[in-house]
Order: structure tokens, then sequence, then C-alpha cells
């Protein structure tokens, strides 16, 4: 009943509305073409190497984070996202030219720039959303992005592959160039008012260091921010274990797609839950039980069990999104307006980096040690780290 009255209030909200099916639309696409651009590189070189470096390509402008979220609070956000929108539906026909190993820099290209304007328009739709949604469903918007965003992930690759299987790369292309061209008709519609950001201060380094200092200095971001990145971290582990777990369970690799499937179905469970459960425990409650499910999820996946395993994928789904879903909502209500794209864009960076770490070194320590071991010690790790940021109890931010 109450997660039936959360969507029904952000989608009555008509900025709200339009914000999240600019979110699905846009997901869309983006999850068509993760999976497809790298089938593509595969099918003309045979190379597996090559074809894991347009997942690199698209990932490694986060690492610019930073740098990149001064643009979203140098320019107003709405006409910034709905420009950001129509260069990448330009771009992304280019890519029809792509026929031959030859033209592989021009794809590597068009990712690159795809990785850095995603950084920019998720920094500029945070800052938009602070303004254009009213701050009660910040929370439940947040929530129900990440629903749409796991529901995508779940349908839009099985689209993508069957486009591309059916009319080539260049097909897939295309559908991502319209999903970004309804994407910017959807931010032209929307209602509100911004006013022309102050004329930047100091050099390009100060100002993009403005963004980081606030989130140390700020005593409910920092602790939500060092747990996530924390969090990211083992999950990142984690992940790279998932084929012994399903090895030691006795199936086949492609089993691995069965718990991903469970897993998701989980995040699109705490996404419609997240907005009540940030009103009645506050993020760093949210957080920290999200991250202590996740703990006892991990360390179980030790014991190999199938009906263990799928609780155990669906728990994983629960607990990760929690700690994300937190700093995201804090984020945009303890930030100045005109610091709200950097330091979202700082945040996300310090979140999500220490998960690709984990994926490189749990692809290396799986080889060294049994998984169980490192199962169990992941398990302790996520522990304390929910255990240490339930501990924390900040003082109140002055006014």
């Amino acid at each position: 009943m109450t997660t039936t009255w959360t969507v029904a209030r952000v989608v009555r909200d008509r900025n709200a509305g339009l914000c999240l099916t600019g979110v699905v639309v846009s997901g869309f696409g983006t999850s068509a073409l993760w999976l497809a651009s790298g089938v593509w590189v595969k099918d003309l070189t045979g190379s597996d190497g090559l074809a894991a470096l347009c997942l690199l390509a698209m990932w490694a402008p986060t690492l610019a984070g930073p740098l990149l979220g001064t643009l979203a609070d140098r320019f107003r956000r709405r006409p910034l996202l709905i420009a950001a929108s129509l260069l990448m539906a330009g771009l992304l026909l280019t890519l029809c030219a792509v026929g031959s190993p030859r033209g592989l820099w021009l794809l590597y290209a068009v990712l690159f720039v795809y990785g850095a304007a995603g950084v920019v328009h998720d920094a500029a739709e945070s800052a938009l959303l602070a303004t254009a949604v009213d701050r009660s469903l910040l929370g439940d918007f947040n929530g129900l992005r990440m629903t749409a965003n796991e529901g995508m992930k779940l349908l839009a690759p099985l689209a993508g592959a069957g486009l591309y299987a059916a009319y080539g790369g260049a097909a897939v292309a295309v559908l991502d160039s319209v999903t970004f061209l309804l994407a910017a008709v959807v931010y032209a519609f929307l209602r509100v008012r911004e006013d022309r950001p102050a004329p930047p201060k100091g050099s390009r380094r100060k100002q993009t260091a403005e963004g980081a200092r606030h989130l140390w200095a700020h005593p409910v971001l920092r602790p939500l921010v060092l747990a996530g990145g924390a969090t990211m971290l083992c999950a990142g582990l984690s992940g790279a274990l998932v084929h012994a777990v399903v090895d030691a369970l006795g199936h086949s690799p492609a089993y691995a797609g069965v718990l991903y499937a469970v897993q998701g179905a989980g995040s699109v469970a705490v996404g419609l839950l997240s907005g009540p459960a940030l009103r009645r425990l506050g993020a760093r409650r949210f957080a920290a039980y999200g991250i202590a499910l996740l703990a006892v999820a991990v360390a179980l996946r030790a014991v190999p069990d199938d009906p263990l395993a799928w609780g155990c994928s669906a728990a994983i789904g629960a607990g990760l999104p929690a700690v994300l879903i937190a700093t995201l909502t804090a984020v945009q209500h303890e930030t100045p307006g005109p610091l709200l794209g950097r330091v979202t864009a700082t945040a996300n960076t310090l979140v999500y980096t220490p998960n690709v770490l984990g994926l490189a070194a749990g692809a290396a320590l799986v080889e060294l040690l049994d998984h169980r071991l490192l199962l169990a010690a992941l398990g302790c790790a996520l522990t304390a780290t929910a255990a240490t940021l339930l501990a924390h109890r900040p003082n109140p931010t002055p006014a």
C-alpha cells in the first residue's frame, strides 16, 4: 500500500514523472549498446581483449568526474541535458560507418565521449532534480530510478542482442540515438526556473576541488561516501567470484545469468521501498542496514546450496543499492545548488571507482585463494563497514 502510494506520488508530480521517463528511455538505449558494442567488436576482430575495451572506454571518463562535474555547475542544467542528449544522438549515427576492424577507432572514440557525456549528464540531472522535484520526493525518485535502471538491465540487453543479431551493430546505434532524441524532448517539457550560474571564481583546479572539499568537510556526506566506496570495493570482489560460486553449485557458467537476474529483481524491490525507508530510518541507518544485509548474503554464498544461492542473490540485489540511494539523496539534500554538479560527480567517482578495482583484484585472488575464504572475509569487511556507519552519529549541520 505504501509502495503504491510512493510510486503514485512520483508519477503524479509532473517534473518527477518526466525525469523518470527520461531515465527509462535513455537507460534502455545505454543498456542495449553496452552489450552490443562488445559483441560487435568480437565479431569484427575475434578478440576478447578488444571487446573488453568497449566497457573500459565507457567507464574511463568517470575517473575525471570531479573535473567534468564542473560543467554541470557552469551552465543551466536543463539546456545542458538537452544539448548533451542531442550531441550523443548525432555522434551515435556516425557508428553506421563502422563495418570493418579499421573503423574501430571511431567506435572507441564515440564510446569514450559517451562515458564523458554520461558523467556530465548524471551530475546535471541530479542537480536539476533538486530544483525541479519536491525535496520530500527525492528519496522516492532515486529509489524508482534504481528500479528503472535495474529493469532496463534485465530487458534492454536482450532487445539489443536481438536487434544486433537481426540487423547488426549500426541498428543498435540508431536505436540508442533515437532514445537520446526522446530524452531531449522529455527534458524540454520540464517546467523549472533556473537562474544563470554566477561567473566562476578562482582557477579551474580550485573550482574542481570545491566538490571534494565539501564532501570531506560535511559530517553527514563523508561517512556515507566512504562507506559507499568500501561497499562497492567489496561488491566488486564478490562479483568476480560469481563463477567460482556457480562451479561449486555444480552448474554451467551460464547459470550465473540466472543469479544476476534474481539479483536484479532484489534491486527492483528495494528501489520501490527506498523512499518510505529513507523517511523512517534516515540515510545513515538505511545505508547501514543495507550493507549489513549484503554482508550476510555475501558470506552465505560460500555454502553450496541452490535455494540459498537464490536467496543470497536476491539479498545482494536488495542490500547493495541502499547505500547508493542513501548517498545520492543525502548529497541532493545537503549540498548548495551552485556546488551540486561537482559534488555529485565527485561522490560518484569515489563510490563507483572502487567497484572496478575490486573486480580486477577479485579476478586475481580467485586464482590464488579458496573462494569460500574470500567470501567469508568480505562478509566480515562489510559487517565492519555497516557497524562503523551505524556507530557514526554526526553533529547537526549548522544552518
